[in-house]
């Protein structure tokens, strides 16, 4: 008697199927590109505002309405699985109504057929995964006191901008920044006080800047800015336009008591980064060594 009951009562899989925390499908695609969902169940929200009937018939349009900006990567995704006989693995946003669009990963395993490819697989929400993804991604790329881009995301920007440069023979600039006397700051106003004056330099450095400048801060008192499309002369100007500003601004300790001295250095084609910000730091130690609150370059 307890076997009947212990089998009566085991869910069957089109009880579980709605219930589960994804989507079970079934994509058709034929020899000329003709695609749709034969079979496509599941549970979640990802199904309440898709017309099914028109997936299961000529899913095409909806596919690509839906993937929006994302439609060449799962298409791209599609071929290959199908030419290859491959798992077929991707992820894509899914747009809502009413609310923030939705990461969607895909999995599924292709089968040839007579006319085409059928691929079997599961569709899962993975937003709050992605979210926290790119969390992570952030604290590790961001300087927790000013919000700036750290070391790390700056070399990143660097050797990508570095290898255009060399690439198509444009001009790329840095500029080294340092505040002058800090540590007489920190010992006058305390180390709270100081922050302060980190995270205000770092806005006014965003803001005085344009929008394709990088503002970086590389530790302590030191930042770095990266100029794409900027030879050394124009940087030169752009860093002796900032450094009066900052000059010129109240950091709550008294007008004129935060100034900067600044090197700049263009980059040369084919040389190391590490040649690059070498020359733009001695270039700030003339800085130093002239007098401070001016801007050194080394061509």
């Amino acid at each position: 008697m307890l076997v009947n009951d212990a089998i009566s009562t085991t869910p069957s899989a089109d009880h579980l199927v709605p219930h589960i925390p994804g989507v079970i499908f079934q994509l058709y695609r034929s020899h000329c590109g003709q695609m749709r969902f034969s079979y496509l169940e599941g549970g979640g929200e990802s199904l309440k505002h898709i017309d099914r009937q028109q997936l299961a018939t000529d899913a095409n349009p909806l596919i690509k309405q839906l993937t929006d900006s994302d439609h060449p990567k799962i298409m791209s995704a599609i071929e290959r699985s199908a030419k290859a006989m491959l798992p077929l693995s991707t992820r894509f946003r899914l747009p809502f109504p009413e609310d923030r669009p939705r990461w969607i990963t895909v999995s599924a395993k292709p089968e040839p057929t007579t006319d085409g490819v059928c691929w079997n697989g599961m569709m899962m929400d993975i937003t709050d995964q992605v979210a926290e993804e790119q969390r992570l991604r952030k604290l590790c790329d961001t300087d927790p006191l000013t919000g700036l881009p750290n070391r790390r995301k700056l070399m990143m920007h660097l050797n990508h901008l570095s290898a255009l440069s060399a690439r198509h023979g444009t001009p790329l600039s840095i500029m080294m920044l340092d505040i002058d006397h800090f540590k007489r700051l920190n010992d006058r106003w305390g180390h709270l006080e100081g922050d302060n004056v980190l995270k205000k330099l770092a806005t006014q450095a965003q803001t005085l800047l344009r929008s394709e400048d990088m503002v970086a801060r590389l530790g302590g008192e030191e930042f770095m800015v990266v100029l794409p499309l900027t030879p050394l002369q124009q940087c030169h100007k752009l860093a002796d336009r900032l450094r009066d500003a900052i000059a010129n601004y109240d950091f709550g300790v008294g007008a004129g008591q935060v100034t900067l001295s600044i090197g700049v250095a263009e980059y040369r084609c084919g040389e190391p980064l590490d040649s690059l910000m070498t020359r733009a730091d001695q270039a700030l130690y003339s800085a130093k060594d002239i007098g401070r609150d001016c801007v050194c370059l080394l061509p």
